[in-house]
């Protein structure tokens, strides 16, 4: 069994620790490590070491502790997509791979779901979804170098997984995310029921993540293009009718970069 837990970092990143939930096995997993210091700290004082890194993507915020952990582990495993802005990876890997972590006895399936970054990979296994910036708690990543088309495809097949799914993403933004929602589906019972109880774990100082799947299809505007009011608000935004979900897709994320961001 894994005990996953977030590591704050930044102004509002996790960096996932993954453990033995028995306590047999010290070595210790963690997901985007973009600062090495509150990652030492926390092994540091739980006594663990560092037996893998996962990183879903390139960006600074994701792998820039990577190197100072290494000095200190440099038996670490670090897996990451197939990108040469990634220098630090001791095995690449890509969609359909398999990637199990060492002393916690749990195999995860590498996805692939660019659009975010052009090499973006989530890691889904355990029950658990570790989806970097593809996929927020009631929102998804910005388009940086890959394509609202790639990023659309990315957030179907996220969709497709069981709704038990839970999910860990790397960024506090559900609350900003969910104000967003809120203008696209203003009457949504959902949305309201989701924002109280976020409201509520933010005042006692909690994550909002992790979130499940099911969730996201109640109340994220990426996951539910299909649905009619999502559709028509959109539509109202882009000044046009929109003829697929792909669409609808690309229009509700320029609207929230240009309008609401």
């Amino acid at each position: 069994m894994l005990h996953i837990e977030p590591i704050p970092a930044f102004d509002d990143n996790y960096i996932w620790l993954l453990r033995d939930a028995g306590g047999q096995d010290d070595r210790a997993v963690v997901v985007d490590p973009g600062d090495a210091e509150p990652v030492v700290a926390r092994l540091r004082a739980d006594g663990l070491r560092l037996g893998a890194i996962l990183l879903t993507h390139h960006h600074y915020d994701h792998q820039g502790g990577v190197a100072d952990l290494l000095d200190l582990w440099p038996d670490a495993l670090v897996t990451a997509p197939e990108d040469p802005r990634i220098p630090q990876a001791t095995r690449r890997v890509g969609d359909g791979d398999e990637v199990t972590l060492p002393g916690l006895g749990a195999t995860f399936r590498v996805l692939a779901v660019p659009g975010h970054t052009s090499t973006h990979i989530a890691y889904w296994g355990a029950g658990a979804l570790f989806c970097g910036d593809t996929l927020f708690a009631a929102g998804c990543g910005r388009v940086f170098d890959g394509t609202f088309e790639q990023l659309a495809a990315s957030l179907r097949r996220i969709a497709a997984l069981p709704p038990e799914t839970r999910c860990y993403c790397a960024h506090e933004y559900t609350l900003a995310n969910l104000g967003f929602a809120q203008w696209v589906e203003p009457d949504s019972e959902a949305l309201e029921a989701r924002i109280a109880a976020s409201r509520d774990l933010r005042a006692r100082g909690e994550p909002t993540v992790p979130f499940t799947l099911a969730q996201e299809l109640t109340t994220n505007p990426f996951l539910r293009t299909a649905e009619p009011a999502v559709v028509d608000a959109a539509a109202v935004f882009a000044g046009q009718a929109l003829e697929d979900e792909t669409a609808v897709f690309t229009a509700l994320r320029r609207w929230k970069d240009e309008r609401y961001d």
